[in-house]
Parts: C-alpha cells; structure tokens; sequence
C-alpha cells in the first residue's frame, strides 16, 4: 500500500438528507446519570472491550492516584492548577459518553495553559503525564486566546488506569499545533475527550499518536464557533498483540465557510492486534461554503491482526465546496516490495522501508526536532518485530 497525502474534495456537492436531524451527533451531558452503563450491543461501544477498562464505564473505577501532570512552557504560556469551579471549564464542549461524564465530574484539579493574546511563544509548551499506577481522572484546558500562535505538547508515559477530558480553545485569528502523545506502559488503559473549539478565522493542526497502552480510546471533536475556522487533523498509530487502539473523531460543520482535512494512518501486528478508526464529518444545514475532506489508511503487517475502518460523512446542505472522504486497509504494496527487492535490498529491509514510507506524511507534520525524533525511533522500535 502507498502512501496517501490528503486529497481535494472527491465531489463538488452532496445529496442533502431528507431531515435536517443529525445521526452522528451524540447526546451531550456532564451528568453521568444521563448515560446508560455501555454494553456490547451499543453502536458506540460495540468495537471497544468492555472488561479491559477496569471498571472505568460501571462506575467501580475509584480514584486512587498514580498520575502526576508536569509541565514544561515558554515565559509567555501562562500556567494554573484550578478548582472545578473555574470559569474556563467547560467552554469547548460537552461530555458526549459515560467515561467522559464520569471523568468530568470526578477530577479534583485541572490544568489550565493560556497563551496570550497577539504572543508567539519561541518554543513548544509541554504538558506531561505521568502514570504510576492506579486510577485517575484529569482535565486539561488550553486557551490559546486571539492572534496567538503556539504549539502544545500533550505525552502520556507509564502505567494508569486514566480517563480525562481535554479543551482545546482557539480564539479568532490565533493558530495552534496540537499534539497528542499516547507511549504508556503495556498495561495501561486511557480514555479521552479532545473538544476543539474554533473561532473567527482560527486555525489546528491536531496530531495524535498512539503507541503504548493496553487499551487507548481517544475521541477528538471539533466545533466551529465562526466562519473561517480551518482544522487540520492527523493522527498515526501502531498496536501490537493483544493491543486495542481506537480512534474516534467528529467534525461538526455548524458555521458557513469553514474546512476540515483529516488523515490518520495505522499499522497492526500480531495476534489480536486491534485498531478502530471511526470518522463522522457532520455538514448541518447552516454550514453553507464547507470544505471537508477525511481519509484513513490501514496497514496489516501479520495475520491475525485486524484493522475496522469506518468514514462517516452526512450532509444536510447542498451549497457546499465539496466533501469526501477515503478508506483503505490492506497489506504491503508488492509492487514496492518487487521494485526494492530487484534492487537487491533483502525482503525485510524491504517491508520496513515501505512502512517507514507510509507513515512519513504524518511524522513530517510534526515540526518539533525531538519529539520527531522520538516518533521515529519508536516506529524502528515496532519495525524490528516485523518479519521476525
């Protein structure tokens, strides 16, 4: 398989839908009463292993410590530890599922990072969380307030039982880089929120990477508060046997005249191994002038893993620029492999450089010197099991 930059829009229009009533937008409460307790049979949670959460969606998941967040920000970012009470809490978005709920209500502090207005910060801001062991719930809200510009360091590292929630606030004209990073620990089990809200004109880069972690469930959302709003989402992930990688994202086109390009990439191997990539790109029937498109790519390197890849796109407006959306997942191209191996590069040198190919369009958005580095090392680390 070949890697894929992100394309142009597939078409120029779309069929608008007979009622203006979304199906890809989920109920939304901080009240974790409001959710019933997940069960296989629910559309939301028929992919996810349920006894692999330790008791994170039933309630029995009880805090007991075993995270520490550090950070690491220019003079410019300024850094809080708040109560719950905080005004800033809960600007970007809603809990949309019951871990998230009950993350909401069960965190004590929160981290908040504001970039002020019109600053560009000379270096990234790093936020890290440690896991010791244990349960936790965390909150995470980033203010990057209007015509800043920075980028912001998200890495999860050690062993935890951890469900968060994660604002990410753009304000008109500012532009922020995200990045997510999930290398825990094998045991480790992590869910979270991302809620991105966007202003005038406001631009994200989102990359999330997922490596570590026994069971990792991330559901990015995005929400246009003005016109103008341009997000950017990629996302990179490699499980190995028994991992469960899930990624879930929502695009809610509400606002006219905004765009949104996502691009996430995975590779599985070993028995077991399990990623889910879910994409839902909601175009409501204000969001006139919207430009989206979204892809995923799957690569299986051994039998026994499998890759679910499922793009969702709903429209309810016609007056658009043009929406798509591409899936694919399949096995080494083999014309690449016959074109290296002709060159008389042994076959598993040969798989590994493809697999370095294929991820290379998402490492490349990340403009961050060690943490790249750091990314690429990890892909080697995966590599070496490759043909073993």
């Amino acid at each position: 398989m070949s890697a894929v930059e992100i394309a142009p829009h597939s078409h120029g229009g779309g069929v608008e839908a007979d009622a203006a009533q979304s199906k890809l937008h989920a109920a939304a409460s901080y009240d974790v009463a409001d959710f019933g307790v997940p069960t296989a049979r629910d559309e939301e949670w028929r992919f996810t292993p349920l006894k692999r959460l330790q008791g994170l969606h039933d309630g029995t998941a009880k805090a007991t410590g075993g995270v520490t967040v550090e950070t690491d920000v220019p003079d410019q970012v300024l850094v809080e530890t708040v109560g719950r009470d905080d005004a800033r809490i809960g600007r970007a978005g809603t809990p949309t599922d019951r871990i998230a709920a009950q993350a909401w209500s069960s965190f004590e502090k929160a981290t908040v990072l504001t970039v002020p207005r019109d600053t560009q910060p000379e270096r990234p801001a790093f936020v890290s969380v440690r896991g010791t062991g244990g349960t936790s719930y965390g909150h995470l809200v980033v203010d990057v307030e209007p015509l800043a510009e920075a980028t912001v360091v998200l890495d999860h590292t050690g062993s935890a039982t951890y469900a968060a929630n994660v604002e990410v606030n753009v304000g008109d004209g500012a532009q922020v880089t995200f990045v997510a990073l999930q290398d825990w620990a094998d045991d480790a089990v992590h869910l979270a929120h991302h809620y991105v809200s966007l202003g005038r004109d406001a631009r994200i880069k989102s990359v999330v990477v997922t490596f570590g972690g026994d069971l990792v469930r991330l559901y990015p959302q995005v929400r246009y508060t003005q016109p103008g709003g341009d997000c950017e989402m990629y996302g990179l992930y490699f499980a190995d046997a028994p991992q469960h990688l899930e990624h879930r994202l929502f695009v809610d086109h509400a606002i006219p005249d905004c765009r949104s390009r996502v691009a996430y990439k995975g590779a599985l191997q070993g028995k077991d191994a399990h990623t889910i990539w879910i994409g839902d790109v909601l175009i409501r029937p204000e969001a006139t002038g919207t430009d989206t498109y979204e892809l995923n790519r799957n690569l299986v390197l051994t039998d026994g893993a499998r890759a679910d890849s499922v793009p969702n796109l709903e429209i309810l407006t016609g007056e658009i620029v043009g929406a798509g959306h591409a899936s694919a997942t399949g096995r080494f191209d083999e014309e690449q492999l016959f074109y290296l191996m002709s060159r008389g590069i042994q076959e598993i040198d040969a798989r590994r450089l493809v697999v370095r190919g294929f991820f290379a369009e998402i490492i490349k958005q990340i403009q961050i010197p060690e943490v790249r580095e750091r990314l690429l090392e990890r892909v080697e680390e995966e590599l070496q099991a490759v043909g073993s």
